[in-house]
């Protein structure tokens, strides 16, 4: 099943800046911003900004099994890039 992969910038309260991919089955750009705030949330990040605009698709992929278990139980994956805790 195909990827979707939305390329996501968002500020966090302390001014960083954080780069991750929301990793969606389904092409919802509403969606992928939605999935991106709940995951700053769960990272202690729920002030943090991001916005529709911040939050592109990029491009849809082959299957990713790595994510499989977080797309099946949340709907989305995330795959971070820069600025993200580990």
């Amino acid at each position: 099943m195909a990827i979707h992969v939305y390329d996501t910038y968002a500020t966090a309260s302390s001014g960083k800046i954080l780069h991750f991919d929301v990793l969606m089955r389904v092409k919802d750009d509403d969606l992928a911003v939605k999935y991106a705030k709940a995951w700053l949330a769960d990272i202690g990040e729920p002030d943090a900004n991001v916005k529709s605009g911040n939050c592109a698709f990029c491009h849809t992929t082959a299957d990713l099994p790595q994510y499989d278990q977080a797309l099946n139980q949340k709907g989305y994956a995330i795959y971070k890039l820069e600025g993200c805790p580990e």
